[in-house]
């Protein structure tokens, strides 16, 4: 089996060369770089599975890189490392495309089992899919595996988040139906604290975006208790 080959970006040296060398003893490849300048220039010329990006950092903040990233390459999974206090920037590195974000102090354990989670998940390949998922929702068609959402009418392909492609994966098996938001969180984040109920909130909007123009499809928002993924026939 190919090593997972990881890009650690945290400008605390002495956190990131530790995070850097458990990783390795884990059986990972780790590139660790200091500030997301030199991390932005080294993605460009490697190949790598899954991005861990500080947010404060010199040169290039983590949620400028993640934009970059996310531009270049919309299905390597990036967890963003967090203090407890940066609320506002997790929900923005969100926004710019990061799947999920890691409160510092960590523990490696979790780190561990977060990065093989998001491996799994974005292994895809023709040897253990042979077809392609499709959702044929509304205007729209949806490409699981593919992380593709097509505008039928207009003829334009959104590509998603790993994140993103999860939910809505969620939602077009349960179309119509109502879900509690610990329904939610815990089929597609694996857990229903306070801090993921803050991420799938973005993350819904995100894909209420991506298909606010369809009129056959609304994600209706009961408050407090969770949503329900409306979908009725193309007309």
């Amino acid at each position: 089996m190919t090593p997972t080959n990881i890009l650690l970006v945290d400008d605390a040296e002495k956190t990131g060369t530790a995070t850097k060398r458990k990783l390795e003893e884990a059986g990972f490849n780790v590139e660790y770089c200091k500030d997301g300048g030199k991390a932005w220039t080294l993605f460009q010329s490697s190949r790598f599975d899954i991005c861990l990006i500080d947010i404060i950092m010199p040169v290039m903040d983590g949620l400028t890189l993640t934009y970059l990233i996310r531009g270049v390459n919309p299905h390597i999974p990036i967890l963003l490392l967090t203090s407890l206090n940066q609320k506002e920037d997790r929900i923005n590195g969100l926004r710019q495309g990061a799947d999920d974000y890691i409160i510092k102090p960590f523990s490696m354990r979790e780190l561990i089992l977060r990065i093989n989670v998001f491996i799994r998940r974005t292994a895809l390949t023709p040897a253990n899919i042979p077809l392609p998922s499709v959702f044929h929702i509304g205007q729209h068609t949806f490409y699981y595996e593919q992380f593709q959402l097509l505008n039928n009418n207009l003829g334009l392909t959104t590509r998603l988040t790993p994140k993103e492609t999860l939910l809505l994966k969620y939602f077009c098996e349960n179309s119509n139906k109502l879900l509690t938001l610990q329904q939610i969180q815990l089929a597609v984040w694996g857990n229903d604290d306070y801090f993921t109920g803050r991420s799938m909130s973005v993350f819904i909007s995100r894909i209420n975006s991506h298909l606010k123009s369809d009129p056959c499809i609304e994600i209706e928002n009961l408050k407090g208790i969770g949503y329900r993924f409306k979908v009725r026939k193309s007309l």
